[in-house]
């Protein structure tokens, strides 16, 4: 397989404004809200909504964080650039990549699971609760490896066809939803009602929304796509802003769509909240067509995350964090094939010794937003540095904002399982023994 190092070799720019758009969106729109929204009506009651919307909100304050300093400083490697930038500390650049790269090996390995468990029912293979769906979702994992490889073009155009398949899938739920209220056969006055599902009290919104947030983690895996886009500082402020306005709208109306179909108290804790929606607006529609529906849509989510991940490995690569030899990009491809093949190792791994799709979720957003926290605080430190090209600049209160309420989701209070730091910590544990064994050995960005 010939590959060379992708110094004075680069990625190519295939991205334009509507493939970033879509990329964006389609991020945005995979696994989390097809598959948690039941769990956020167990808190929040039909006010299911309002934890979508706060998330938005979250996201949105380190999500002008990204943008400043991708503009500012367009490089492949995100969040470990910029703190390697800011912070000019190896080791911190380290854990902070090797945290990212974790968040997308979680994310793609909860995604690839929960893509088994909808290809068994769609076609009724009766897979669940044995090693068969861990057989396929390593086998889907090994076809997304394979995407990635053939080149970013065909892997954008993937994106565009499951993004368009989830898309109509949340279209569908909010045009049952909508006709049902429009005819009376849906209570819209349910998605005003604040009261928990299972009666309880206190940070229940709180962590409502440390729940929701794992559907908004998707615009981070963009910004590792830079290299591959046309005229980056351009194109996007426009996309990202636009992408995650155009989310929540659609984030809002299947909300309320899903809790004036189904009451909260039923809908609470459903595994496939959306498809009992669809079955109790409309039990003549074909549930296996939004069986498969939702099959792609966390297959969307599992593609970005492994692109994301393996250009986020390239990148550390490049700016000598990590060895060299992950920097390989693919002769004729020009796809960073080492960096593939590392990440899809690590996610097959996760998918057959971890494999709890809660737990993984929970880790991936705890993991992104330690991660967001730093990367808010390395725009106000890079803030003294100028360079040659206008970018763009967001106003000094947002990253504020979002530091703090980064910090505030990451603690005990916001309601996260405890499983959820230990998983977390084993990773990361295992990235610190990495970085004191590269160190030792004296590979290349192994300095401190």
């Amino acid at each position: 397989m010939a590959a060379e190092h992708g110094e004075g070799h680069g990625l190519k720019r295939l991205i334009g404004p509507w493939l970033l758009l879509l990329f964006i969106i389609g991020d945005l729109l995979g696994t989390g809200i097809y598959a948690i929204t039941g769990e956020v009506a167990r808190f929040v009651g039909g006010a299911v909504w309002l934890p979508f919307l706060l998330a938005v909100f979250v996201a949105l304050f380190s999500a002008c964080s990204y943008l400043e300093l991708v503009t500012k400083y367009p490089r492949a490697a995100g969040a470990a650039y910029f703190v390697h930038r800011a912070f000019d500390a190896r080791a911190i650049t380290f854990v902070v990549g090797f945290a990212v790269m974790c968040s997308g090996m979680t994310s793609a390995s909860t995604a690839s699971r929960a893509f088994a468990a909808n290809f068994s029912d769609a076609f009724g293979l009766g897979l669940r609760g044995g090693s068969g769906v861990t057989f396929v979702a390593m086998g889907f994992l090994l076809a997304v490896a394979a995407i990635n490889w053939r080149g970013v073009g065909e892997s954008l155009i993937a994106n565009v066809i499951l993004t368009c398949v989830e898309l109509t899938g949340l279209l569908i739920v909010i045009g049952i939803g909508f006709w049902a209220i429009g005819t009376g056969q849906a209570d819209a006055s349910r998605a005003l009602d604040f009261t928990p599902a299972d009666g309880s009290l206190g940070w229940s919104a709180v962590t409502a929304t440390t729940l929701a947030f794992f559907a908004m983690i998707g615009f981070e895996d963009s910004v590792n796509m830079v290299e591959e886009t046309k005229n980056p500082t351009r194109t996007f402020p426009r996309a990202m802003l636009l992408g995650l306005g155009a989310t929540a709208t659609i984030y809002v109306l299947v909300s309320i769509s899903a809790v004036a179909l189904v009451p909260p108290e039923k809908l609470a804790g459903d595994d496939t909240p959306l498809l009992t929606a669809v079955q109790a607006g409309a039990p003549g529609f074909p549930l296996w067509v939004f069986g498969i529906i939702t099959m792609f849509a966390v297959a969307n989510t599992a593609l970005l995350n492994m692109l994301m991940a393996s250009r986020l490995v390239y990148g550390m690569s490049r700016e000598r964090v990590l060895p060299a030899a992950l920097g390989a990009v693919h002769a004729t491809r020009r796809t960073p094939v080492v960096a593939i093949v590392f990440t899809t190792v690590l996610a097959l791994l996760l998918v057959g010794l971890v494999g709890e799709i809660p737990a993984l979720a929970g880790t991936t957003t705890l993991l992104l937003m330690c991660v967001f926290a730093v990367v808010n605080v390395a725009v106000l430190v890079l803030r003294r540095e100028r360079v040659e090209h206008a970018h763009f600049r967001t106003p000094t209160a947002l990253p504020v904002l979002g530091a703090a309420t980064c910090v505030f989701f990451v603690g005990p209070w916001s309601g996260r399982a405890a499983e959820q730091y230990a998983v977390a910590g084993i990773l990361l544990g295992v990235g610190v023994l990495l970085w004191f064994a590269t160190r030792h050995a004296g590979r290349p960005g192994a300095g401190g």
